[in-house]
């Protein structure tokens, strides 16, 4: 038969009332612990509110960081538009203003040959009749398209490769 080992290793059983029986607790610990266990349940959620007050003020820091950002780039373009000089800049680059006097040209192609698109086959000068009926078929695929249960997004559609 095997004897049962304690902690020591050197085979005394351990028994758990003796053990308990060692402790003895004051009134004054047993409050003390209660204070603290009480303390300990008041103070977490006050820790964890005050953990999300920190993070939301750090957020709404940031926010106003930007909208301040937004603001000075607001002024520096105010001020740039008091500028004379800057007004007549951009009335000639925008809207094609000259001064009396002024000769401009607009360079209508100043794209390389490889840019320029290519030129199309003549339109004939027949008139030639469609083998279907037109009409009919815009009639049916505006019904059709507004019968359809879905819908797709001009972004969604694949586009072909060119």
């Amino acid at each position: 038969m095997r004897s049962p080992r304690g902690p020591g290793g050197d085979g005394r059983r351990v028994d758990v009332r003796e053990w308990l029986g060692g402790i003895r607790l004051s009134g004054f610990m047993v409050i003390m612990l209660g204070l603290v266990v009480l303390g300990v349940l008041v103070l977490v959620p006050t820790v964890g509110t005050y953990l999300d007050q920190q993070s939301r003020i750090r957020a709404l820091e940031h926010a106003v960081q930007l909208t301040q950002n937004e603001i000075d780039d607001l002024q520096a373009q105010s001020e740039r538009w008091d500028d004379p000089a800057y007004i007549t800049t951009q009335a000639r680059e925008r809207l094609y203003y000259v001064r009396p006097g002024e000769v401009v040209y607009l360079i209508d192609n100043d794209l390389s040959e490889a840019e320029q698109p290519r030129e199309q086959a003549p339109v004939s000068d027949e008139v030639e009749q469609t083998r279907t009926d037109w009409m009919a078929q815009l009639v049916r695929s505006v019904t059709s398209a507004g019968a359809a249960q879905t819908a797709v997004a001009p972004g969604d559609a694949e586009t072909p490769a060119p």
